[in-house]
């Protein structure tokens, strides 16, 4: 019997060009994604579009939103059409020329920026799943180096969303937006360099073996997304971004209660497979609570460090977007201990599993009442507060998500019927992109003409994650029996 692969950290090779292309591909988008918002509300004498908070936000919410819902299709495509090599290339083609696009934005205008948008949207559709499909299929279903090799997958995604803040945010501040937007385009272009050049054969190895697509089936593919994208930019033309973020929010939800009730109505389930259902339900509306409130980072909190913290340490001004490199670092500290707390929590069963998720969403609680409480010294006066106060919000929120985020998809597996995994996990991933809409819906209330909006936005936050904590304790006892 031959030894398993140990060339990367103990574990196969072919996991370092995945870890890399990960990373690179995430640090192009955590680089610009709190750059926007900034951008967009910038004045036009400071090389912004000067748009209002609101719409700005709300595009925000838009775009990251699209993210997560475009992994459903793309997924679909890599899955059955594609095949998932070709689908991370002609991801991070796109993704590029989204970066490409919103560069040239600065001397074309709005429509390339919104093109830029759209392409980054349909390229990570196609990347995002296939990465992580790999990884997994580097390991035997019984070799113990899988949760490992995962972690050690997710680190590189925590490690690029800390960096890219660090360097656009920097480049912004001191050499203007081109360069922060730039920075970002060049760490998509280090992902496909390193697909193309160094790891292509270890991608094609491991994806699945498809029969090869003509040339003009993916160019017709490719035209068909980017119509998406034409009729997007003209529905931003034609109506207001909060409205079309708002009826795009009701559209999903209501989709996912169609979708419920017609699988408790005529899936042929029978009666414990219905209440598994329904308790997928209640995750996904749980997580939907938190998404709304954690996905503020790059919106509401984005803009209170750019308005109201105090951000000279010394004489040195720290660049705005620095703060958001506090949750990826506060993850990667953290984890590890979590890893071991978790082994020591009280029971594995779906209860203790509700008990995580409500001590997550309580946590988070916290971080926003902390942020109610800087948010009432601005409305008393105070013109900038002590930057400890977004410091904390940010650790704590980065806490409350290892408390949720790993522990929902856990539950998923666990509850949802075995024929359904597949898609109540597409359910959680829905309650992901639904609180990126509502996050950018209301983000753009922190504004320093209207200082009373704040305290409300932090204090509704607050409460709502508090009443869902409560509720998830109410109901785990009746969660654990119908699980049973």
């Amino acid at each position: 019997m031959t030894s398993p692969d140990r060339s990367f950290l103990g574990h196969p090779r072919a996991l370092a060009p995945l870890f890399a292309t990960e990373l690179w591909e995430r640090f192009s988008y955590y680089g610009i994604r709190p750059l926007l918002i900034l951008f967009m509300t910038a004045t036009l004498s400071t090389g912004g579009y000067g748009f209002d908070r609101q719409t700005a936000a709300a595009i925000v919410g838009m775009f990251a939103g699209s993210v997560y819902l475009a992994a459903l299709p793309g997924g679909w495509l890599a899955d059955r059409v594609i095949g998932q090599a070709r689908a991370m290339w002609w991801g991070s083609v796109l993704i590029g020329l989204g970066h490409l696009s919103i560069a040239l934005s600065m001397s074309l205008g709005k429509p390339a920026f919104f093109a830029g948008l759209g392409l980054i949207v349909l390229g990570t559709g196609l990347f995002k799943t296939c990465a992580s499909v790999m990884v997994g299929r580097l390991y035997t279903d019984d070799d113990p180096r899988r949760d490992g090799g995962y972690s050690i997958f997710y680190m590189g995604i925590n490690l690029g969303a800390f960096v890219a803040p660090l360097i656009t945010g920097l480049l912004s501040e001191r050499l203007g937006w081109a360069w922060g937007f730039g920075a970002g385009g060049v760490g998509m272009l280090i992902a496909l360099l390193i697909y193309r050049f160094t790891a292509k054969a270890t991608f094609d190895r491991l994806a699945n073996d498809l029969p090869p697509v003509s040339r003009q089936t993916i160019v017709k593919i490719l035209a068909g997304l980017l119509l998406v994208v034409v009729a997007v930019i003209g529905l931003i033309n034609l109506y207001s971004a909060v409205v079309l973020a708002s009826s795009m929010t009701y559209v999903l939800a209501t989709a996912v209660l169609v979708y419920i009730a017609w699988l408790l109505g005529f899936g042929g389930l029978n009666t414990a497979e219905k209440k598994r259902v329904l308790l997928c339900l209640l995750v996904f509306v749980a997580g939907t609570v938190f998404w709304s409130a954690n996905e503020q980072q790059p919106t509401a909190l984005n803009l209170f460090a750019q308005d109201f913290t105090d951000k000279n340490i010394g004489g040195f001004t720290i660049p705005v977007l620095w703060f958001q490199s506090i949750n990826p670092i506060s993850i990667i500290i953290f984890a590890p201990i979590f890893g071991v707390l978790w082994r020591y929590w009280p029971s594995r069963e779906l209860s203790a599993s509700l008990g995580k998720f409500a001590l997550g969403m309580l946590i988070c609680a916290v971080a926003f009442g902390l942020m109610y409480l800087a948010s009432n010294q601005v409305l008393a006066g105070t013109a900038q507060v002590s930057p400890l106060w977004l410091i904390a919000a940010y650790v704590l929120s980065a806490i409350a998500e290892l408390c949720i985020s790993p522990i929902a998809l856990a539950a998923m597996t666990l509850v949802a019927p075995r024929h359904l995994q597949g898609q109540m996990m597409g359910l959680w991933f829905m309650s992901v992109s639904l609180g990126n809409l509502i996050a950018g819906i209301t983000g753009g209330n922190v504004n320093p003409e209207n200082l009373a909006d704040m305290p409300a936005l932090f204090g509704r936050t607050t409460l709502s994650l508090i009443i869902v904590a409560v509720v998830l304790l109410a109901l785990a006892p009746i969660m654990k029996r119908w699980v049973r």
